[in-house]
C-alpha cells in the first residue's frame, strides 16, 4: 500500500518563524517514515514557499543560531484545485518538476499568516486535508481579545482585561492609564495576535506601562492589558476525538518559575534559567479532573479542531483559562508533546495521531 504523502509546512512570516523551523527539526526526525512520505516545504520570512531539505539537523534549535528558512531559489507550485492534488516545484533554472500527489498537509506554523486561519483557508480552498485547527478556531485563538469574549460567553473563567489599540493610546493615554489602573497591579501587557511570549511584559507600577505598550505595539496594533492572576501555571494538551468522539485531554503539566517573573521566550525555547517544565504536575485527582474537563470545555467553546494547548492559572479562588494555542510549541522539549508523553503517547505517535485524524475527516 502506498504511503500517504505528508507536506510538512514550516517557517512563515511571523515573529515565531524560528520556533516553527525548530519544530520542523523535531517532526522531520520523529515522523514515522514507514507510514508516511515526507515533503518538507519551508516558508521564508518574506512569504516564499520553497522546497526544503529533508534534514532535521539543518533546523535544530540552537541558542547561538536560531534556525530559519532562506530563499534557495526553488518555488513550490501548489495544486490547481478541484480534484488536482499534484505538487510541483520550479527549480532555480526555471525547470518545472512534479513532486507527486500530496495527501495531507501538516502545518506546523506559529503566529500570523499560519496559525490564524489564513493557511487553513487556503488549504480548504484547494480541498487538501490538513492537520490541526480549522479556520474558525485558528482565527479566534490567534486574537486573544476575541478568544476571551468567546470563552467568557461560554462560561469559561478568564482573567479581567482591557483591550487597547495603538490609536487609543496615542489619542488619549490618560484614559488608557485609568483603565489599566482599574485592573490593579501588577498587570501583563501582551500583543493581541502574537505567541511564544513575544512582546509580553509584566508591569509592576504605572511608570512601566508606556514601555510595555511600546514593546507590545511593535508586534501588533491591538494589545491586551490583563490582571496578573496569582497562582500556579498549569497547561493541558487537547486532541480532537475521531468519528464524533469527545476530545481527549492529557495529564496536566506545570510551568514552575524560580527566578523568572514569567515564562518568556528564552525560558520556553533557549534553555534559560529560572523556569522548569514539569509533567505530570503534582496535583490531586480532583484537580486533574477539573483541569481536563475545563480544558475540553474551552476547546469546544472555540469549535476546536485537531489540537490545542489550554493554559490555566490555578488560583486560590479557582481556575482561570489564560489562553488556547491551536498550534502550540511542538518541539520535543515543549509542553504539548511532554504532556502526551506523560500520558502514554510518544512524540512520533503524537505526530501520527494528528495526521491520521486529518486523513479521517470527511
Amino acid at each position: 500500500m502506498d504511503r500517504p504523502a505528508v507536506a510538512v509546512l514550516f517557517g512563515g512570516r511571523s515573529s515565531e518563524h524560528s520556533i516553527s523551523s525548530a519544530t520542523a527539526s523535531g517532526v522531520l526526525r520523529a515522523i514515522d517514515r514507514d507510514r508516511f512520505r515526507v515533503i518538507p516545504i519551508g516558508i521564508t520570512r518574506e512569504g516564499i514557499f520553497v522546497l526544503e531539505d529533508d534534514d532535521p539537523e539543518k533546523f535544530a534549535l540552537d541558542a547561538d543560531r536560531l534556525p530559519e528558512v532562506v530563499d534557495n531559489g526553488t518555488r513550490v507550485v501548489w495544486p490547481e484545485g478541484g480534484s488536482d492534488r499534484t505538487l510541483r516545484v520550479r527549480l532555480s533554472n526555471g525547470e518545472l518538476q512534479e513532486i507527486g500527489t500530496v495527501d495531507v498537509v501538516l502545518p506546523i506554523l506559529h503566529g500570523l499568516h499560519g496559525e490564524d486561519g489564513t493557511v487553513q483557508g487556503f488549504l480548504d480552498t484547494l480541498s487538501i486535508p490538513y492537520a490541526g485547527g480549522g479556520v474558525l478556531d485558528s482565527a479566534l485563538c490567534m486574537d486573544k481579545h476575541f478568544m476571551k469574549i468567546v470563552l467568557e460567553a461560554e462560561g469559561v473563567p478568564v482573567s479581567p482585561w482591557v483591550t487597547i489599540t495603538k490609536k487609543q493610546w496615542e489619542r488619549d493615554p490618560e484614559q488608557v492609564r485609568a483603565e489599566a489602573a482599574r485592573l490593579g497591579e501588577p498587570t501583563f501587557v501582551k500583543p493581541a495576535r502574537a505567541g511564544s511570549s513575544v512582546g509580553v511584559s509584566k508591569v509592576h507600577d504605572p511608570s512601566e506601562l508606556a514601555g510595555a505598550l511600546s514593546k507590545a505595539f511593535a508586534e501588533d496594533e491591538k494589545v491586551l492589558i490583563e490582571s496578573a492572576i496569582v497562582g500556579r501555571e498549569i497547561e493541558v494538551a487537547i486532541l480532537e476525538g475521531r468519528a464524533g468522539a469527545s476530545p481527549k485531554a492529557s495529564l496536566p503539566g506545570e510551568i514552575v518559575l524560580t527566578t523568572r517573573e514569567f515564562y518568556d521566550f528564552e525560558g520556553k525555547y533557549l534553555g534559560g534559567d529560572g523556569a522548569q517544565v514539569v509533567c505530570p504536575a503534582d496535583l490531586t485527582d480532583d484537580e486533574i479532573a477539573s483541569l481536563q474537563q475545563l480544558g475540553i470545555k474551552a476547546f469546544e467553546a472555540v469549535d476546536g479542531r485537531g489540537l490545542a494547548r489550554v493554559d490555566f492559572f490555578l488560583a486560590a479562588d479557582g481556575l482561570y483559562v489564560n489562553e488556547l494555542n491551536t498550534m502550540p510549541g511542538f518541539t520535543p522539549i515543549s509542553m504539548f508533546p511532554k504532556c502526551w508523553i506523560a500520558s502514554g503517547l510518544s512524540y512520533g505517535e503524537l505526530i501520527s495521531e494528528l495526521i491520521d485524524t486529518a486523513l479521517a475527516r470527511p
